[in-house]
C-alpha cells in the first residue's frame, strides 16, 4: 500500500518548544504523524524521495505544538453549558458572550428575568456562577421569594457546591428526614456543598445527564476545546457523576471524526469507591480501562484522588492564620481514607493527580508522599498537585525534593486575587496564589490548566495571568512569581504532555510526534506580554488534518 503524499506546511514561524531546533520555517506531515521540522532547503532529501505538496495556507503565520489542557471535565462542562450564565466576570464563548453581574441585586434580577420569562410553569431553572463574594448571601427562602414552586437550582461558581429551593426539593424528593442530619448539607437554606453535592447530583443525574442533554452540552464542550486552540484535553475525574453514562456519551459525541482533540481519561477513583466499595475494587476496574480505548479516548495508569474542599468557595483547607474571617475549609477526603487510597494507587504503579487548593492540603499531599516514598521507593511516578491555589516557600522546595509535578489554575489569581485580598486571607497569601515562578526556579515540572468552568478553557488567557500576574481590577500581584512567554507556552504543550504522560507523543514539534499543531496570527514571543490572550487562534491541525476556527460571536 503506498505510503500517504507528504504536506509540507510553511510559516512566518515555528516554534517548535524543541530546545535542540526552539525555530523553524516549514513541518512535514504524513498521516498523523511529523516527518521533518527545518525549512524547505533542509528536508530537500525527503521531498526528492516522496511524494509531496506545499500547503501554503499558514504561510503568513506561526505555528505551535497543539494546546494542550491537562485538567478539564467534559461532563461537567457538558452539564453547565447549556445553563443560564449569570457571573461576576465576563464569559466570551463561541457562540456569544456573557455580561458580568457584580452585586447581589444584579444576580438576583438576572434570575428572576431568567424565571419570568421562561414560559412552562414546571420547567426547572439552573444558573450558574453564584459567587457570595459579589453576589451576597444565597438561600433558600431567598430562592423561594422568587418563585417557590418552580425547581431553581443555583449552582455556585465553584462547582463544589449549590442552592436548591423548595420546588427543587420537591422535585428532587429530598426531604428534611432524608438529608437534614448528612454532614455538609445545610437542608433549612438549600445548601448542599462537597460531599452534600454529591447527594444533590445523584438525585440531579437522571434530569442533568438524560441523554439529549447531556449530547447537546457536549456538543457546545467540543465548540468551547476548539475554539481556545486544543488539540488534547485531560477528563481529569472520569465518572464525577456516572461512569457507565459518561463513558457511553463520550463514545458516542467524542469519538467522530469532527472532533478535532483527544481526550486523556483519568477516573475519579473517590467517585468509583463510593460506588463499588474498596480501593482494591477501583484498582482492579481502573486496571481494565486501557483495554475500551477508542481512537480520541484514552485510560492509561494515572488516577485522581481529592483532599480539600474547593477554591472558589473559600473551602480550601489553610495553615496559620487562615482566614480573616476565622471559618474552616473542609476535607473532601478525610486524611486518613486519602492515606489508604494513595497507598493503594501507589504500590500498584499508578500516577496520583492530587486535588489540593490549600496549603494545609498540600501540606498533607506532601507528607503522604514523603511516607509513601519512604515505604516504596519510586522514581518518575508522575505525582502531580492539581489546581495549587495557596502554597508557601517551603512546600515549593519539598515538591522539588520529592520529584513531584505541578498542574495550576494560574486564573485563580485574575478572577479572586483582589477579593480573596479584602474578604478571604489578606493580601500577602492572595497575591501569592498559584506560586509559578518559584515553581520552575526549582525544577518543578509545571503545567497550566483551565479545570473548565473554573476557568476559561483558553490557554492563551491564563498564560496571559502567569506572565503578567494582573488581577481582574489590573493591579499587579507578586510580580516575583511571573514567568516568561516561553515558560508559559511550555506549560499549556510540552509540560502540559509530561503531566499528563504523553510527551513522547505531543506537546512538541519534531520528528516521529503527532502532526498536532495550533496556527497563531501573532507570534507569542515577540508579541507584548499583555497582548498575548488577544492573539488571534487561525486553526488547529489535528493528526495531520487542519481544522479552521471561526471568530467568537459578539
Amino acid at each position: 500500500m503506498p505510503k500517504p503524499v507528504l504536506t509540507v506546511y510553511p510559516a512566518r514561524s515555528v516554534i517548535t518548544m524543541n530546545p535542540s531546533l526552539p525555530r523553524a520555517e516549514a513541518v512535514a506531515v504524513r498521516g498523523d504523524r511529523i516527518v521533518e521540522v527545518g525549512t524547505l532547503t533542509s528536508m530537500k532529501p525527503w521531498l526528492d524521495a516522496h511524494e509531496h505538496k506545499v500547503d501554503e495556507r499558514f504561510a503568513d503565520d506561526v505555528i505551535l505544538p497543539g494546546f494542550i489542557d491537562p485538567h478539564l471535565h467534559p461532563t461537567m462542562a457538558a452539564i453547565l453549558l447549556p445553563m443560564h450564565f449569570v457571573t461576576a466576570m465576563e464569559w466570551k464563548l463561541p457562540w456569544g458572550t456573557v455580561s458580568p453581574s457584580t452585586t447581589p441585586e444584579a444576580f438576583l434580577n438576572r434570575v428572576t428575568e431568567i424565571e419570568a420569562s421562561t414560559q412552562d410553569p414546571e420547567e426547572p431553572i439552573f444558573v450558574w456562577g453564584y459567587h457570595q463574594l459579589w453576589h451576597g448571601t444565597m438561600s433558600r427562602p431567598l430562592l423561594n421569594k422568587i418563585n417557590a414552586t418552580r425547581p431553581i437550582i443555583v449552582w455556585h461558581r465553584s462547582f463544589h457546591e449549590l442552592y436548591l429551593n423548595d420546588g427543587a426539593l420537591q422535585w428532587l424528593q429530598i426531604t428534611e428526614a432524608q438529608a437534614g442530619n448528612r454532614k455538609q448539607i445545610d437542608y433549612p437554606n438549600g445548601h448542599f456543598f462537597e460531599s452534600g453535592l454529591g447527594y444533590a447530583v445523584n438525585r440531579l443525574n437522571p434530569h442533568i445527564l438524560a441523554p439529549e442533554k447531556y449530547a447537546e452540552g457536549l456538543e457546545r464542550l467540543k465548540q468551547v476545546v476548539h475554539f481556545g486552540g486544543h488539540t488534547t484535553i485531560a477528563d481529569m475525574a472520569t465518572g464525577l457523576f456516572n461512569f457507565d453514562t459518561e463513558w457511553l456519551m463520550l463514545k458516542q459525541v467524542i469519538e467522530r471524526d469532527d472532533t478535532p482533540f483527544r481526550v486523556e481519561l483519568v477516573p475519579d477513583a473517590t467517585r468509583l469507591r463510593a460506588a463499588k466499595g474498596s480501593n482494591e475494587e477501583v484498582l482492579a476496574f481502573a486496571k481494565s480501562l486501557p483495554a475500551q480505548n477508542t481512537h480520541r479516548l484514552r485510560f492509561s495508569d494515572h488516577i485522581k484522588l481529592f483532599a480539600d474542599g474547593a477554591f472558589f468557595s473559600q473551602l480550601a483547607q489553610l495553615q496559620e492564620p487562615g482566614y480573616i474571617d476565622g471559618h474552616h475549609g473542609e476535607w473532601i477526603t478525610p486524611p486518613e481514607i486519602l492515606e489508604d487510597a494513595m497507598r493503594t494507587y501507589w504500590n500498584a504503579g499508578f500516577k496520583i493527580h492530587l486535588h489540593v487548593t490549600g496549603d494545609l492540603g498540600v501540606e498533607l499531599g506532601l507528607d503522604l508522599l514523603e511516607k509513601l516514598q519512604w515505604e516504596r521507593p519510586r522514581f518518575n511516578h508522575g505525582f502531580t498537585f492539581e489546581h495549587f491555589g495557596f502554597s508557601t516557600p517551603e512546600q515549593i522546595e519539598r515538591i522539588a525534593k520529592l520529584g513531584a509535578n505541578v498542574s495550576a489554575n494560574v486564573y485563580y489569581l485574575y478572577e479572586l486575587g483582589d477579593a480573596y485580598a479584602r474578604r478571604g486571607i489578606g493580601y500577602e497569601r492572595a497575591s501569592q496564589m498559584a506560586r509559578l515562578g518559584a515553581c520552575l526556579a526549582n525544577g518543578i515540572t509545571t503545567a497550566l490548566h483551565s479545570d473548565f468552568t473554573m476557568a476559561p478553557a483558553e490557554p492563551l488567557n491564563s498564560a496571559w495571568v502567569a506572565v503578567n500576574r494582573i488581577n481582574s481590577q489590573g493591579i499587579v500581584m507578586c510580580a516575583e512569581e511571573r514567568i516568561t512567554a516561553a515558560q508559559a507556552l511550555a506549560a499549556i504543550t510540552i509540560d502540559a504532555a509530561r503531566v499528563i504522560g504523553r510527551s513522547d507523543e505531543i506537546g512538541s514539534i519534531r520528528a516521529g510526534k503527532k502532526a498536532d499543531f495550533t496556527i497563531l496570527r501573532e507570534d507569542p514571543l515577540l508579541a507584548d506580554p499583555m497582548h498575548i490572550k488577544d492573539i488571534p487562534i487561525v486553526a488547529t491541525v489535528f493528526e495531520g488534518r487542519p481544522f479552521p476556527i471561526e471568530p467568537a460571536r459578539s
